[in-house]
């Protein structure tokens, strides 16, 4: 359904490629606004297909059924980024994909993400492909010790990365990454890990939700706070990487830019993620436009929202071990006044697998992540003051 200048209207049909947790909020943005939500993947009653219109099940690799999903939409989009670029190809046949599958196909291999970056100037960590053990022995000589080992393509929440502390290393190195094609990073003594989301619309308009500091746990995203603790000077800095970055892409869509802040307060870019982005998730209770409505006006053709935000805010992710000795405790979480709970519709909880995420409110950023992670604790039993009940 196109409205004027080609706006694709409320009442419209999207499409989404991909069936998880970032579908899921999307839809409810996409359904609360008044679109239609279709959604594709291998799986059936999926955290997206929950709350869409229509689950259709089916490979990525089955063109012939991403034709027919994308005869049925009026934009297609995507929430998970391992998304074959022929899947993409075939959807733009019959309806407009944003992010184009082009910007996909950049940012799905770590190699290709690196050369657009390191082509167009942006600041990146030292890098070098690795095709071969020869390759990768090469790589450091050159890079040094310690360094970090990434497969080129598939990858994410630390899999298929390793750590190589020295030359002897580098055999079980190779092995660990399967011998796939791969890049070697120079190891980065960072200051803390730092993200901006940010959206380019139909139009080249940009918005951002600023920066946003995020913390790991096992490779694995654990709190995100926002306001990130960082200068004027690296917040101006950050969101021009940012703007650069989806302007060079040509994006119409979101996209998440995660980057190193290095001890002597210089950014890095580490990685791209087309698409919302776990560290955006306060941004759906904080913020006047969550990140998923962004990017459904970024789609659709709409202006994009405001990004203020309202207060302080603080993420953590729920994973699966929370579930290891029973259901978590809702009733204990729920008495923070000040905190959502999140829950993506997941039938099966295993350990890293992430399950739903809480979201505090605070007068400082300090006291949102207090908040949030006394209310994760509360989840198991445990007191943040007192220790375990």
């Amino acid at each position: 359904m196109r409205g004027l200048n080609g706006v694709i209207a409320p009442g419209s049909v999207v499409g989404v490629l991909g069936s998880g947790q970032l579908g899921r909020m999307f839809a409810i943005a996409a359904r609360r606004m008044g679109y239609r939500v279709h959604t594709l993947s291998p799986d059936y009653d999926t955290p997206t297909g929950q709350v869409a219109d229509l689950e259709v099940q089916a490979a990525y690799d089955d063109l012939d059924a991403v034709r027919q999903f994308a005869r049925g939409v009026d934009v297609v989009t995507f929430e998970f980024e391992n998304v074959a670029a022929a899947a993409t190809e075939a959807a733009a046949e019959h309806a407009p994909v944003r992010p184009a599958g082009a910007v996909l196909h950049t940012t799905q291999n770590r190699l290709r993400e690196k050369g657009f970056l390191a082509g167009a100037g942006f600041p990146v960590t030292p890098f070098a492909a690795v095709r071969s053990l020869e390759d990768l022995t090469a790589a450091l000589a050159a890079l040094g010790t310690p360094a970090v080992l990434k497969t080129a393509g598939w990858g994410y929440d630390g899999k298929g990365q390793v750590k190589i502390a020295s030359l002897e290393e580098v055999p079980a190195a190779w092995e660990a990454v399967g011998g796939q094609e791969s890049v070697l990073e120079a190891f980065v003594d960072f200051e803390r890990e730092v993200s901006v989301v940010a959206a380019r619309g139909l139009d080249g308009s940009f918005a951002h939700f600023g920066v946003i500091e995020n913390r790991h746990r096992r490779h694995i995203l654990d709190v995100s706070i926002a306001p990130a603790a960082v200068s004027s000077r690296v917040e101006r800095e950050a969101v021009e990487i940012a703007r650069g970055i989806l302007e060079g892409l040509s994006v119409v869509g979101v996209l998440c830019v995660e980057m190193f802040l290095t001890r002597d307060d210089r950014l890095l870019v580490n990685e791209l993620a087309p698409r919302p982005h776990n560290s955006g998730h306060l941004t759906f209770d904080a913020c006047v436009t969550s990140q998923f409505e962004q990017q459904l006006r970024a789609i659709t053709g709409l202006a994009l929202g405001s990004t203020e935000l309202l207060r302080p805010a603080a993420m953590a992710n729920l994973l699966g071990d929370l579930w290891a000795n029973g259901d978590p405790d809702w009733p204990a979480t729920c008495r923070y006044p000040d905190v959502k709970l999140h829950l993506y519709g997941k039938a099966a909880a295993r350990p890293g697998r992430k399950m739903g995420h809480l979201t505090a409110l605070a007068r400082t950023p300090a006291e949102a992540v207090e908040r949030v992670v006394g209310a994760r604790g509360a989840l198991v039993g445990v007191d943040p003051i007192n220790g375990r009940r």
